[in-house]
């Protein structure tokens, strides 16, 4: 891209006067948005501030109201996602769209398959056009390794070729380094500046503020579904960035204190849990959580830290070991019975766990406790008390909705979150484990949170953190369990742990890695 002083170029993108109302919101007010020709273009905003909605019309998933889109300085009308990756447009989302038993290949030939004939795939043609792209953007992958069996770093680089092998011009990359290591990310943030060396346009969404301020051209900010301001790197800062983003001044870094443990509640004790094929995903865990302190657990996804609170908390019956809260072994217990006993659960999968989505918020906000007083008498549901409390919730925990009866499955990712988040933290605990609590959510929804998790600690909560951000890991633990391969390879001190030490134990485990299989021409 040129730089800030040469002449400007035409935009490879263009969006105009975007806007799309729902019923009882207006998503995109009038939002322009321009990106050039090689330029890695930032998108801020809260939660619910629009950014998908005009992703989602970009991409032909969505209609606006009013507006319309210029590529090349060409008015076009996208009609669904084939269209638009027909014209160059392709989105890498949060969650890998990738098949984990299928091959490289395979992934990335899928809606898009290299013929030889009417019958048979071209696979020699697809494994060197696959094999020529990762050279020419600086890494080479070998187009018949299982997509399962690379680490999460890498299948973020499988979605790029599978956008790039569809002669994608324009890519959309929805929080891109969500769970990669540091040492990931810079090696993507490396793959990314060559791909806008070579004039391909580049947006890029994230909540991560210093990782904006390292690799975008340029920002904008949207809040409440307006762009609100435009800046350069070098003219802004992170404090700048989330004022503009949230319409105040957010406290980026929360001040845990000093923490004061007291007796252990959580112990686990030599546990094996199996994971949903049957295969060993927790290998022999010990750990202790003692009141008033925050346990994190640092993780690069997929290493066992989802079935190990599943298993904590009642969701997974572990195949050996124990778990004991407050000296009661409770191993096997339901989560009904684990809630009754003060444990309160914020999963990764809030859809699966955390919701159910047809139902009103309302409803949901109750979900662990609607068969208690003040929301029941007996059999007889109380649905002022359950409306009253979910009004409350709505504004405590600044809940953006139209109102508690709307169905849980119109809210955006992060206000949804805010729901379990609101329901699992609004009575006394013995135990609160938290499991991604702040995936998707931005600088104002993490601080609020951050602030609610040392209130919990500091009234005497025990907290268990898991959370691939390592930075929230290392902000908020008073000690830090590396977990790798389902085992618990390191405890060190929350508070003078380094950043790269323990990203690389997140990589490696602390031994020697054999170097990703190569590419073979």
């Amino acid at each position: 891209m040129t730089d800030e002083t040469g002449p400007s170029l035409a935009p490879a993108l263009e969006m105009r006067g975007i806007t799309k109302r729902y019923p009882g919101v207006v998503a995109n007010d009038g939002i322009n948005l321009q990106v050039r020709p090689g330029e890695i273009h930032a998108l801020l905003g809260e939660n619910g501030a629009g950014k998908t909605t005009l992703m989602n019309v970009l991409y032909g998933l969505a209609t606006p109201d009013e507006g319309e889109i210029l590529l090349d300085g060409k008015v076009v009308t996208i009609s669904g996602p084939s269209d638009a990756i027909a014209r160059g447009i392709n989105m890498v989302h949060q969650h890998f769209m990738l098949v984990p038993v299928l091959t490289v290949a395979e992934n990335i030939l899928l809606g898009d398959e290299t013929m030889a004939n009417r019958i048979f795939l071209d696979r020699r043609e697809a494994h060197r056009r696959i094999i020529e792209l990762g050279r020419r953007f600086g890494f080479e992958i070998d187009p018949e390794a299982k997509v399962g069996s690379l680490s999460v770093g890498w299948q973020q680089r499988v979605e790029i070729l599978k956008a790039l092998y569809r002669n994608a011009r324009i890519l959309v990359l929805d929080e891109p380094t969500a769970v990669l290591t540091p040492q990931e990310t810079d090696e993507i943030f490396g793959v990314l500046r060559r791909l806008a060396a070579e004039g391909h346009s580049i947006v890029f969404i994230s909540h991560k503020l210093y990782e904006v301020l390292e690799i975008a051209d340029r920002i904008t900010v949207i809040r409440r579904g307006r762009v609100v301001g435009e800046r350069l790197p070098s003219a802004t800062d992170e404090d700048d960035l989330a004022a503009l983003m949230v319409g105040r001044e957010v406290q980026l870094t929360v001040d845990r204190g000093e923490s004061h443990p007291a007796g252990v509640v959580l112990e686990v004790a030599g546990l094996e849990v199996r994971d949903d094929r049957g295969q060993p995903a927790v290998r022999g865990v010990d750990l202790e959580v003692r009141a008033g302190e925050i346990f994190g657990i640092a993780g690069v996804a997929g290493n066992g830290q989802d079935e190990l609170v599943e298993a904590i908390v009642g969701l997974r019956k572990p195949a050996a070991g124990s778990v004991r809260l407050a000296g009661k072994d409770v191993t096997g217990h339901s989560p009904r019975m684990m809630n009754e006993d003060a444990v309160a659960y914020v999963p990764a999968d809030r859809h699966r766990f955390g919701l159910i989505l047809s139902f009103p918020l309302a409803d949901n906000l109750v979900l662990t406790s609607y068969y208690r007083s003040p929301y029941a008498r007996g059999i007889v549901r109380d649905p002022r008390a359950i409306q009253r409390d979910a009004v409350t919730s709505i504004e405590r925990y600044d809940i953006r909705t139209p109102s508690a009866t709307v169905r849980a499955s119109t809210l955006s990712g992060g206000n949804q979150q805010k729901a379990v988040v609101a329901r699992e933290f609004d009575r006394d605990l013995k135990l609160l484990v938290l499991d991604q609590p702040t995936r998707g959510l931005d600088v104002g929804s993490i601080e609020f949170i951050h602030h609610q998790v040392i209130a919990k600690r500091d009234a005497g909560t025990a907290v268990l953190l898991v959370s691939a951000e390592l930075d929230e890991v290392l902000e908020m633990s008073d000690r830090i369990g590396v977990m790798f391969e389902g085992r618990i390879v390191a405890v060190v001190d929350g508070r003078t742990a380094d950043k790269n030490a323990v990203g690389l134990l997140m990589a490696t485990g602390g031994e020697e890695r054999p170097p990703v299989p190569a590419a073979t021409a």
